[in-house]
């Protein structure tokens, strides 16, 4: 049986949109479906998991309504996060209430969730993002490096943040994940779509309001996941938290307060770095939707900077205290986070005068 007859033109056309294969025609690729994307913003009630649950709960039911198909929380949905003592009441195990609510939401909705919570697992603790499945299958990241006041409560992991899924390899990237050359390091060349969240603070309420560095702040958070988008040529869903909190400074400073708020910044972007839709800290919670495309093939359209912070504008002092919590928090961590997970007593820290008076 004859093949199709075709001119010169159509199939220089074909040749060069390879859709020949040995001399005959070949079906085109098909390219995948778009995919309805939802970022969630939290105003999360620091350290109670109850209250925070419910409302994850009634944001994830509202982005099913609007036709989402993945559902991003933001990063330690259950807690949010600071130096407190409630912090440490909301670690939870791995299997326990909040993975159920998501398996349960997933399959109820036929939908793809996502988010991170404070993740016991009988040894240690973990910032994990799990990302679950309407069948109850799921996947796992384990962010890298804790930041400040976040030493305190668990550990860095150590995997890549490549996670399998049905649309192909997606990879995970956890607030300042998101600003740290490592991350699009490891992921660039291997994933198509990056799911993730933020829980990100900025300076205490009685800092100078004329200080430069409260724009500066907001500008790195609200370029991280666009400029991520760029290096990797991949689409961003980034939840993220809202609202005010009351905490502490920290470990050697137990009794001098840290009073501040979550930026805020849910957003979802494409693959060539342009946000399609966000929230920003004024609206507090509430849900933001898009359809993205998933790239077959992605192509970066940005470098990936030599240094190992990303942004310009942060300033020196910050990434030496970054440096100094993995002391800090680390002592803490061990002195007082593990000892709780396995007694449930309270072991205060120095003369932590507040530890005292709450345990």
């Amino acid at each position: 049986m004859a093949g199709p007859t075709i001119t010169r033109r159509q199939f220089n056309t074909m040749l060069a949109a390879g859709l020949m294969l040995n001399g005959k025609l070949a079906a085109a690729k098909p390219q995948p479906a778009p995919v309805k994307a939802a970022a969630i913003q939290m105003v999360a009630k620091l350290g109670d998991v109850s209250s925070n649950l419910q409302q994850a709960e009634r944001l994830i039911r509202q982005a099913i309504k609007q036709g989402a198909e993945w559902i991003v929380l933001p990063e330690m949905f259950t807690s949010a996060v600071a130096f407190h003592n409630d912090v440490l009441k909301a670690i939870r195990p791995v299997d326990g209430a909040p993975l159920l609510l998501m398996k349960k939401l997933s399959r109820e909705g036929n939908v793809v969730i996502g988010g991170s919570f404070l993740a016991g697992d009988g040894k240690d603790i973990y910032n994990a993002f799990f990302l679950v499945f309407p069948d109850g299958t799921m996947t796992r990241h384990n962010k890298d490096l804790p930041t400040y006041w976040e030493n305190c409560y668990y550990k860095g992991g150590k995997d890549n943040g490549v996670m399998s899924t049905p649309i192909g390899p997606v990879g995970s990237v956890l607030c300042w994940e998101f600003i740290r050359s490592q991350t699009p390091r490891r992921l660039r060349n291997k994933v198509n779509l990056v799911v993730g969240g933020s829980c990100w603070w900025t300076l205490p309420d009685d800092a100078d309001p004329a200080s430069p560095r409260w724009a500066g702040n907001l500008a790195m958070l609200k370029q991280a996941p666009p400029n991520m988008a760029k290096m990797l040529g991949v689409p961003v869903i980034h939840g993220s938290h809202a609202g005010s909190f009351n905490g502490f400074f920290s470990p050697d400073l137990p009794n001098t307060a840290y009073n501040s708020s979550y930026l805020g910044e849910a957003m979802i972007v494409d693959a060539q770095g342009k946000v399609l839709a966000s929230r920003p800290q004024q609206k507090g919670a509430g849900v933001v939707t898009a359809s993205i495309e998933i790239p077959g093939n992605p192509v970066p359209s940005m470098p990936i900077p030599e240094t190992f912070w990303m942004p310009k504008e942060m300033p020196q002092d910050w990434k030496d205290a970054w440096k100094r919590w993995f002391y800090n928090g680390g002592e803490y961590y061990k002195t007082v986070t593990i000892p709780y997970i396995k007694t449930g007593k309270l072991n205060c820290y120095k003369t932590d005068v507040w530890c005292q008076a709450s345990s």
